[in-house]
């Protein structure tokens, strides 16, 4: 019996469980030399790919749910899923499901399972897997912290973002978090407070992780300002100071690429410094941002200061 007859139906991810296989009358011995020669790749335990198939995150995903079907993606892999940005997206992050019935004790490497109640109208379908929605996804974010990662991923869905090179429109609205954060799980109280720190204006993740290093600092700048530049034509600021005429722009991880995009760019910032709201501008990369706050507040202290 050729094995790809035996791969999950209702998927085209080429999985094989290696049960189907033995229920199907295979001899484990003999399965496992044949899976090997053929080059079929192991997922996990009782799993596998088919040749020439690559287990990327969805297939690692598809292939614990279908080994353990009670378990719902949820957390950062099912923000992944959603197009919904976080801190911590890198291949080596854990998968993470929720557990329902809470009954899950295995240990799995690579796995995290929360074991918490999840209502059946917070799980769709998507890909092909059960997934918790995305004001439930958000909610358990805000829900389990830290504070800083769970704003970000909050407010990328939020606003229109591009996504792994896709423009999405908003996911969702701070209303339908705040329903979704109403049943009384550990760490609610304290999520709702977080959310009230959402901006839904915010750009990028620096943006947010920007903005709330200047508020624990206890700086507060508007953001996403509007000018109106001389000559006519609108430009937009990540944040202001208005009384002091200070604007910090956040420069995000990508390189210009072309000598034409950084005309612009050169050229948007000089209108920027013409606006008669603005007398001193501060640009910080996305690495200042992430990996030394204190860079960026002290530089921004020291502005204000000489303003």
């Amino acid at each position: 019996m050729e094995l790809r007859t035996l791969r999950e139906p209702g998927g085209n991810d080429g999985i094989l469980l290696t049960s189907r296989a033995l229920d199907a009358g295979w001899d484990r011995v003999a399965l496992c030399r044949r899976l090997r020669s053929e080059g079929w790749t192991r997922i996990r335990n009782g799993a596998w790919a088919e040749p020439g198939r690559t287990p990327d995150h969805a297939i690692q995903l598809r292939a614990t749910q279908l080994l353990s079907p009670q378990l719902v993606v949820s957390h950062r892999s099912a923000a992944r899923l959603w197009r919904i940005e976080t801190l911590d997206a890198v291949p080596q992050a854990p998968l993470e499901f929720t557990d329902p019935t809470r009954r899950f004790r295995q240990s799995v490497d690579g796995v995290r399972v929360h074991r918490i109640p999840v209502a059946e109208a917070e799980v769709a379908s998507l890909s092909g897997l059960r997934v918790t929605d995305v004001p439930r996804t958000l909610a358990d974010l805000l829900r389990s912290g830290p504070r800083n990662d769970a704003l970000v991923a909050v407010e990328s869905a939020l606003g229109h973002r591009t996504v792994d090179g896709t423009r999405r429109a908003p996911l969702t609205a701070p209303a339908a978090l705040s329903v979704a954060l109403e049943p009384p799980l550990r760490g609610a109280t304290r999520a709702g407070e977080w959310l009230l720190l959402a901006d839904r204006r915010s750009g990028s993740p620096a943006e947010t992780i920007a903005r709330l290093h200047m508020l624990d600092a206890g700086l507060r700048p508007l953001s996403q300002v509007e000018l109106r530049v001389p000559g006519g034509g609108r430009r937009y600021l990540d944040f202001l100071f208005p009384e002091k005429g200070l604007a910090v722009e956040i420069e995000g991880y990508a390189y210009h690429g072309t000598r034409s995009s950084h005309r612009r760019d050169v050229a948007r910032f000089n209108e920027v410094l013409r606006c008669p709201e603005v007398r001193t501008l501060l640009r910080f990369t996305a690495e200042t941002v992430l990996f030394h706050p204190t860079t960026l507040i002290t530089q921004i202290q020291s502005a204000l200061a000489s303003l």
